[in-house]
């Protein structure tokens, strides 16, 4: 259910497996690169991290490769980034991790090509799931009806071994369960009301070019606005900005401008003063973290979640596509493993671990926001300890080169959280202060005893 990242990448991993693999997309799938009304957040901007580009490249091995022949930006953090958080510039040392920038439609016309080319997947474009066959016990196939636009359109069965819920964060499957008398997930929520919106640009003044890549501003309890800029393929950049509820930016492009200057500096502001927009703006408001847990026992057989129908991330942190390429990673190792039968609890258990460092990144972050609500806002007093020893981490990671390329690793889904307790990284959070740190946004990478310049 669902032809996305999560959807392709599951469908990909299964065809190794079965007979037939039939993906159920609601949209007309495009030709090329272009955005879909079924990835709401396909104008905005998204990331590819490390964690998710090892998936990818062990998923359809080539596929970085590919990626950077489209033209899709490799970004060095932090060398090629301006960057601030909690009242700090990041020092712009060598690059310990790559990100890649690229438009989400790029990145997914290319994953939809090299997973379709597999006669054993077929695609149902312009048709919707609309319920669930089976009952308690298990799942057993879909209901499905076509985009015809006439609300009197009948159903019809489509039968499955085993349906994957890919459909996103708005998916209906805990209703469709509960229909067939199945017991559906436990959800837990966190939302901190975040809103952003996007629009397009091209720079004039040369200030985000060359040596400096981007630019991002990340939000923190004392500083709630957030926004950057970020290179596309084309050699523009991806402009974003974002507010917490009651705040929310505007999506009418003189005032759009006008909000950047909510931001920390002044920077990002000067260079939209000048640069030229190329679309309009859109906004996103549908930024809470939602997870669902049927990993738990009493769900029934036959029935799987991934991707955001599984783990919803705020977008603000890039994770979602490196999510779905590791949590597909996690679907093929289980399958593999000849050790153990791959039940259904057993398959969504480790789907579930794959996407629990992201998680605990994400839903971590807004649980310390104002405003913040939800089921799982009480993290108790194990994560009170924890928040106190991150929080040195983070004053200190845009300084120092060791705790940087740890906090860097774990924000990536590169490394574990244990990273951040590894004895070079826990003598400096606990013994030493903080490093000095650039008092104005660095103008170009660091070398060896160069003091750096900044921008004004």
């Amino acid at each position: 259910m669902g032809g996305s990242l999560a959807g392709l990448l599951a469908a990909h991993v299964l065809a190794g497996h079965v007979d037939r693999v039939t993906v159920v997309e609601r949209d007309r799938l495009p030709d090329g690169p272009e955005p879909r009304p079924g990835v709401p957040q396909g104008r905005h901007p998204h990331v590819l991290l490390q964690g998710g580009q090892v998936a990818m490249e062990s998923l359809l091995p080539g596929f970085l490769a590919e990626l950077r022949e489209a033209g899709a930006p490799r970004v060095g953090m932090p060398s090629d980034m301006v960057m601030w958080q909690t009242g700090r510039w990041f020092r712009r040392l060598p690059a310990t991790t790559h990100i890649y920038t690229g438009s989400r439609a790029q990145l997914e016309d290319l994953v939809r090509r090299r997973v379709l080319a597999n006669p054993v997947i077929s695609v149902l474009e312009g048709t919707d799931v609309v319920g669930f066959l089976g009952d308690a016990s298990r799942v057993r196939g879909v209901l499905v009806r076509d985009r015809s636009g006439d609300a009197r359109a009948e159903s019809r069965p489509l039968e499955a071994d085993l349906v994957v819920d890919a459909s996103g964060s708005g998916t209906k499957a805990p209703q469709w369960l509960a229909a067939i008398g199945a017991e559906g997930p436990q959800e837990e929520t966190i939302d901190t009301g975040l809103a952003y919106a996007s629009r397009v640009y091209r720079g004039t003044n040369g200030v985000l070019d060359g040596e400096t890549r981007g630019y991002y501003a990340y939000p923190d309890p004392e500083q709630v606005h957030a926004g950057g800029a970020l290179p596309l393929e084309d050699g523009s950049h991806l402009v974003i900005v974002s507010g917490l509820r009651g705040d929310e930016p505007p999506t009418d492009d003189d005032e759009f401008v006008t909000y950047a200057k909510r931001l920390p500096h002044p920077l990002l502001h000067r260079w939209l003063d000048e640069a030229e927009p190329l679309s309009p703006s859109f906004g996103f408001r549908r930024t809470a973290n939602i997870r669902r847990r049927y990993d738990l026992p009493g769900h029934p057989a036959g029935f799987l979640a991934t991707g955001d129908a599984l783990c919803t991330f705020n977008p603000i942190y890039g994770q979602g596509m490196a999510v779905a390429a590791m949590s597909a990673v996690a679907l093929r190792d289980t399958l593999a493993d000849r050790r153990r039968t791959p039940t259904t609890r057993r398959v969504q258990q480790a789907l579930l671990a794959a996407s629990r460092l992201a998680w605990d990144i994400s839903a971590g972050a807004d649980r310390k926001m104002p405003g913040a609500i939800g089921t799982a806002i009480d993290g108790g007093p194990a994560d009170q300890v924890a928040g106190w020893y991150l929080r040195r981490v983070q004053e200190r990671a845009p300084g120092d080169p060791v705790v940087g390329r740890a906090f860097r690793a774990v924000l990536t889904l590169s490394a574990p959280v244990t990273a951040l307790f590894a004895p070079p990284v826990a003598r400096a959070v606990l013994f030493r202060p903080p490093s000095p740190t650039p008092t104005e946004p660095p103008a170009a990478p660091e070398e060896p005893g160069s003091p750096g310049g900044v921008i004004s």
